[in-house]
């Protein structure tokens, strides 16, 4: 048979048939004198099961250590094997679709920060006439950051403590009146008169535990927090850095 043939016959493409030689999983057959492969029946078979075996899900090296004896690997072993990691991927589909659904059908669960938690939506919807406020856009922006980067556990605890910010009576005209002070410092010097009055205003207003105890003010051994700093106009920053110190030395 030549390779038209015999891709004919097991129901694959020529493509296919060169890939599997070219991964060693196909013995190639002898040549004719013309230069033409001449494939026998015997290639016929171990390309149906190769085809088979792909359609299963094996990958290709799993279908090269089923071929390779057939006395030696069981097959029964690999196809479990395929069989209890696709139960592990349809678990996962399953866990990501449940959370899709509640991003769809949570008023505000879509946002321009990307997919964020219902929690989180909720704060950013109950803050959202912030939203021409330059400071409170970088807030948004972190805190999708944490709340993508930190673990479940730790993130309901920040969300709840954030949402005891704007819920009680006159939280979100403190909150309002923060961003108008820290938008104001945008062209300031760090040693504006203002930096040390916003900064205290903030570390009145952050709940307790809010910031993390032993954290490095000045963000000397920690990239992260220098990174953040240096993502801040010199003013704000400065606040940012007095609040946290304020903070840090009223709890020590």
């Amino acid at each position: 048979m030549r390779i038209g043939e015999l891709a004919r016959a097991v129901g694959v493409t020529t493509r296919a048939v060169r890939h599997y030689h070219q991964s060693g999983l196909l013995p190639e057959p002898v040549r004719l004198g013309n230069g033409y492969r001449d494939y026998g029946l015997r290639h016929a078979v171990v390309l149906a099961r190769i085809r088979r075996l792909t359609e299963l899900g094996l990958g290709l090296a799993e279908v090269r250590d089923v071929l390779a004896d057939e006395a030696g690997k069981d097959l029964v072993e690999v196809l479990t094997e395929l069989d209890e990691d696709l139960a592990r991927q349809e678990a996962a589909i399953r866990e990501r679709r449940t959370r899709l659904r509640a991003l769809l059908e949570t008023e505000g669960g879509l946002t321009a920060e990307g997919p964020v938690s219902p929690e989180l939506a909720a704060l950013f919807r109950d803050t959202a006439h912030l939203s021409g406020s330059p400071m409170a856009a970088r807030d948004r922006e972190m805190l999708a950051l944490i709340e993508t980067a930190t673990p479940p556990e730790e993130r309901e605890r920040l969300m709840g403590l954030l949402g005891g910010v704007v819920d009680v009576p006159g939280g979100v005209e403190r909150v309002r009146e923060l961003y108008e002070r820290l938008d104001a410092l945008a062209d300031a010097e760090p040693d504006d008169p203002r930096v040390e009055e916003t900064a205290r205003a903030m570390a009145a207003s952050v709940p307790d535990g809010m910031v993390p105890e032993g954290v490095d003010v000045e963000g000397g051994a920690d990239g992260f927090l220098r990174a953040f700093y240096a993502d801040f106009p010199p003013a704000q920053a400065e606040v940012i850095r007095r609040m946290v110190r304020i903070i840090s030395e009223e709890g020590s």
